[in-house]
């Protein structure tokens, strides 16, 4: 089982420019390939600007929603993950490389005034309206809780303002991360009211049909993920 280092676009994420190459694979989220020539994954959604696609070199894999729509459908799709490129990009990581430690840098989904991105100023995705994305929290935890269940512990690297609930880590000690433990009770109760809602979407575009979700269960479901954080 390996290392990835999941690198996101926020203005810090060019510190990770300077660091050794500790991890055993690097995926760069939308832009932040730009960030290290020496990264192995590129993901980025269909509506990117084909302008920044960058050219894979040997050995470089470029990852589209051909790739990551049936991996995040086998974590419950997009509506229970939440429709971000963070964690499309880590349901992503779980299911294709199965890493021991997924590290997270620049991925905080917090966007003060000024500039919101390395690249300058960009479109806050995370920030939208959108019935997956109201407790960017819960999906956090819920990314926890699947990714200890296949041995995955989830860190964020970064030391600011964070929406992720994901235990903090230091560069120089991040392998040594262990996933977290649960209450299998409340684990057990937010995933059955995911079975028992049906939220699902093959196509992982659940947005051209909102009237099959209850924005109010979505809220009540979240609530339960959250339950879970120790």
């Amino acid at each position: 089982m390996t290392t990835v280092l999941m690198l996101g676009s926020a203005p810090m994420a060019v510190q990770a420019a300077g660091w050794p190459r500790c991890f055993d694979t690097v995926l760069a989220i939308n832009n932040a390939w730009r960030v290290r020539p020496d990264w192995d994954y590129s993901i980025y959604p269909w509506d990117f600007d084909a302008a920044r696609v960058p050219v894979a070199g040997a050995g470089q894999v470029l990852v589209t929603e051909a790739d990551f729509v049936p991996a995040q459908n086998a974590y419950g799709g997009f509506v229970y993950a939440g429709a971000t490129m963070a964690y499309t990009a880590a349901y992503w990581a779980l299911a294709t490389l199965k890493p021991r430690v997924l590290a997270v840098f620049g991925c905080d989904m917090h966007y003060p005034a000024g500039q919101t991105h390395f690249y300058g100023t960009g479109t806050p995705d995370p920030l939208r309206a959108d019935i997956t994305l109201r407790s960017l929290e819960a999906k956090s935890v819920r990314l926890m809780v699947l990714a200890a269940a296949q041995g995955c512990a989830v860190v964020n690297l970064s030391q600011g303002v964070s929406r992720l609930l994901c235990p903090r880590a230091a560069l120089a000690e991040f392998g040594d991360a262990q996933p977290l433990t649960f209450d299998p009770g409340r684990v057990q109760a937010a995933q059955a009211r995911e079975a028992e809602l049906g939220y699902f979407a093959p196509s992982g575009r659940y947005w051209e049909d909102l009237s099959a979700y209850d924005v109010a269960e979505i809220d009540a479901l979240d609530a339960l993920w959250l339950a879970c954080l120790p």
